[in-house]
């Protein structure tokens, strides 16, 4: 069993070795079929087709199962690598050691977002893009959107989902409004004045690359998605009657029939069930 330790605590030879094993996944082509899956299971819940790894009640299990592919593949190359964690309601600053030039590397320039410092700026010639062919081929970013400035989530957003005893509710998507800590923590419960809370509205403080179906092309996708695993142990922690839901598959006639999954029906393209992910004793443990 490894540790996910908070990316502050990292020694500088813990961030070498991480930056240095994920730049191998990357030349080995390995890095952008993980970014290809997360594209294709980027299924908006306009569309008729099965949601599994957004707006639905499989966002915490799926993206758990997936992390988990990313950190093997990382162990393959390095043993002793692990996936760190970002607690974005701390670690709030677009110049804190996350963004150092020895670790993630910096915003992008304001001409074109282009990220300049750090090893996957695309000038380093280690880190093209390849999947989105939308953006550009250099990972772009903009921390905190000077021109439309937006703040990372506080504590108090936080502590409103992780409030919440019910995983998830009715109609299972991203207009659940009813309540559900899933769509809370996901960040489409937000109120008319906002258009993110918690988790999306990280993707929207990075910018750049992080705001689409691609985002795992920015390695600060899989510090941020380790974030949201372990705010997901704390709600179990703190819930421990309130299970995964929906825990049957939805009645006939129910519109969201076969487009979400149920408490043990398998999660493509693993075919693991919420059941399997719910908890990762003896995997990993946070520090």
């Amino acid at each position: 069993m490894h540790t996910r330790q908070n990316q502050k605590n990292l020694t500088s030879a813990q961030k070498k070795r991480f930056t240095a094993a994920v730049l191998e996944l990357k030349r080995s082509g390995a890095y952008d079929a993980l970014v290809r899956t997360h594209d294709k299971y980027f299924v908006p819940d306009r569309d008729r087709k099965l949601r599994v790894g957004h707006m639905s009640p499989s966002f915490f299990p799926w993206h758990r199962r997936y992390l988990l592919e990313f950190e093997r593949q990382l162990q393959e190359i390095d043993p002793g690598v692990s996936v760190p964690y970002w607690d974005w309601t701390t670690d709030t600053s677009p110049v804190s050691s996350l963004w150092a030039d020895d670790f993630l590397g910096g915003t992008g320039r304001a001409s074109d977002r282009k990220v300049m410092t750090g090893p996957f700026a695309y000038d380093k010639g280690n880190w093209t893009v390849t999947v989105g062919i939308t953006e550009s081929a250099f990972l772009t970013r903009n921390l905190g959107r000077p021109q439309n400035p937006i703040a990372l989530p506080t504590a108090a957003e936080l502590q409103w989902a992780m409030d919440d005893p019910t995983y998830d509710v009715s109609p299972w998507d991203s207009t659940a409004t009813a309540g559900g800590f899933r769509n809370k923590l996901e960040g489409w419960a937000a109120p008319k004045s906002e258009r993110w809370r918690n988790h999306n509205k990280v993707h929207q403080w990075i910018g750049g690359h992080m705001t689409g179906g691609t985002a795992p092309n920015d390695p600060a996708f899989w510090l941020h998605h380790a974030f949201v695993d372990l705010i997901w142990d704390r709600w179990q922690q703190r819930h421990p009657g309130s299970g995964y839901l929906p825990a049957a598959p939805l009645a006939v006639g129910d519109l969201q029939r076969g487009r979400v999954i149920a408490r043990d029906e398998p999660m493509p393209p693993w075919n693991v069930t919420p059941r399997e992910m719910s908890d990762h004793q003896g995997l990993y443990r946070y520090e």
